[in-house]
């Protein structure tokens, strides 16, 4: 693969620049400039770092290679499902945090220990005339360029993996229409970052700095070199501890707008758009928080305008069905403006107030499947009919079941469903009983008789709503739900006869 490819190619590059800066560079000023050595010692040097850094290359070799083996498996074709791209993604992913360890190890195990052991054996044979301690002086100094190298390296790294993501993404949605992502996952979380890049960045120079100047004092003045690490302690222990301070100091200051946004982002998600991301910044983060608010704006203008389109569709639909019956013109508006009042008088809230709304609103629905014949007749009904008519509240659910999306119109369909169940389950089409009928099939029961029987049919003139009443008042517990029956009843005398 070209993008696998190039991207094996960024990494030995930025491993090449890494290691000629942070080993060859700043290793060479450290040893050579500040010591002097004999043409002899010099030769035994590099036989040292020669040796040594083979030996590195190759453990770090063996670790790229275990590394990326997953990785270029998939990349050529060795790994080819689903479950394998995930797997692929989040360790390439990991590609920074293991770049380190690549690093480190091999630099420690591979390079120290070598260097330090014949360091040791040359300067206690007599090739080289240093103190033994300076190859502990060495080992710390290796140690710090080897944590500055791991650093450069994570951060290149990082740099160099996008591309491949990107890739792998595209084609795991070409192969099999699924996107692939870390779902929030943190892998390395913010603080740790720069809370040790921050401390490195101040740490480094700090100890490179003593370790060669005590090299160099060793040379030219014993005296002086005896007492120097009382002052140059001193020195690195307020060095590290501002460097560390400053690295938290800096990670408060970016962690803190970033869990404000997550936080909000939270509340967006769970459906909460009336609060703003505080804007309390003076850098960037001034515009990614304004650029929030905008989207929240923009999601309540949307949020606003949909509401309005789905309140029209529910009162069209239920209008279209009503057009049908001059006689019961009105009915689902009227079912709905009852249904409302007993369930505000019944503790609903305005959530649940909305949605007992709508679902009366369509509660009829079902209608639309029933023959002119038969929902239009004069006279009274025959058996075969009055079964044709009870099917309307499962035609009901069904139609509604094939309005997209199908979660948006679940909160209706057990309403509309269970409008004609009775209290003592003599009702259809479940014979449901008891508060085993769904709470908005109860309401809508009520209202919905209360309104059948004060409205005029061809057959019929309307009775009189206190009769409605009183046969509402005798139903109680057989027909009808006995609580919401009598808050409808209790209103509507509390009212004098006006319901509104």
């Amino acid at each position: 693969m070209p993008i696998y490819k190039r991207f094996i190619q960024h990494v030995i590059l930025n491993y090449v620049i890494g290691s000629f800066t942070a080993v060859l560079l700043v290793g060479a000023i450290f040893v050579f400039s500040k010591l002097n050595v004999a043409q002899y010692e010099l030769l035994g040097l590099v036989k040292i770092i020669v040796i040594s850094s083979a030996i590195m290359i190759g453990c770090e070799v063996m670790a790229f290679q275990m590394h990326l083996r997953p990785v270029r498996r998939f990349f050529y074709g060795k790994s080819t499902t689903f479950k394998d791209a995930e797997a692929v993604y989040v360790r390439i992913h990991h590609l920074p945090n293991l770049s380190v360890l690549r690093i480190i190890g091999p630099h420690l195990l591979g390079f120290s220990i070598p260097a330090a052991g014949l360091a040791l054996w040359m300067i206690h044979t007599g090739q080289l005339t240093f103190p033994f301690y300076y190859v502990v002086i060495a080992c710390i100094g290796a140690c710090l360029v080897a944590s500055m190298h791991a650093l450069v390296e994570f951060f290149l790294t990082m740099r160099a993996i996008r591309p491949l993501l990107e890739e792998l993404r595209e084609q795991t949605h070409q192969h099999y229409g699924l996107n692939l992502s870390l779902r929030g996952r943190v892998l390395l979380s913010l603080r740790h970052k720069f809370q040790l890049s921050a401390t490195l960045i101040g740490a480094f120079p700090l100890f490179l700095f003593c370790l060669a100047t005590q090299i160099r004092l060793e040379r030219s003045n014993a005296t002086h070199s005896s007492s120097y690490w009382l002052w140059a302690g001193t020195i690195l222990i307020f060095g590290v501890a501002f460097a560390y301070l400053g690295g938290r100091l800096l990670t408060r200051e970016i962690e803190q707008p970033i869990h404000h946004l997550l936080e909000k982002m939270n509340e967006v998600k769970e459906g909460r758009l009336n609060s703003n991301a505080s804007d309390l910044y003076s850098d960037e983060f001034a515009e990614l928080v304004e650029g929030f608010n905008m989207m929240i704006e923009g999601l309540k203008e949307r949020e606003e305008k949909n509401g309005q389109l789905l309140e029209s569709y529910f009162v069209t639909l239920a209008a279209a069905l009503d057009a049908r019956d001059a006689y019961t013109a009105g009915h689902s508006l009227r079912v709905a403006e009852y249904s409302v009042l007993i369930g505000r008088k019944g503790g609903l809230n305005e959530t649940d107030l909305d949605l007992l709304r709508k679902t009366a609103l369509l509660h009829d629905i079902g209608k639309i499947g029933v023959p002119d014949a038969v929902l239009l007749k004069d006279g009274k009904l025959t058996d075969e009919e009055f079964d044709q008519i009870k099917m309307h509240p499962v035609m009901g659910e069904s139609i509604l079941r094939r309005v997209e999306p199908a979660y948006a119109m679940a909160p209706y369909l057990p309403g509309v469903r269970s409008h004609h169940e009775r209290y003592d389950g003599k009702g259809y089409p479940d014979q449901l009983s008891g508060e085993d009928i769904p709470l908005f099939g109860r309401i809508i029961a009520v209202a919905d008789a209360f309104d059948a029987m004060t409205s005029d049919r061809p057959y019929r003139k309307g009775m009189k709503e206190e009769k409605a009443v009183m046969i509402l008042e005798e139903g109680k517990g057989t027909q009808w739900d006995p609580y919401f029956a009598e808050l409808f009843v209790q209103e509507w005398h509390r009212n004098k006869g006006i319901i509104s």
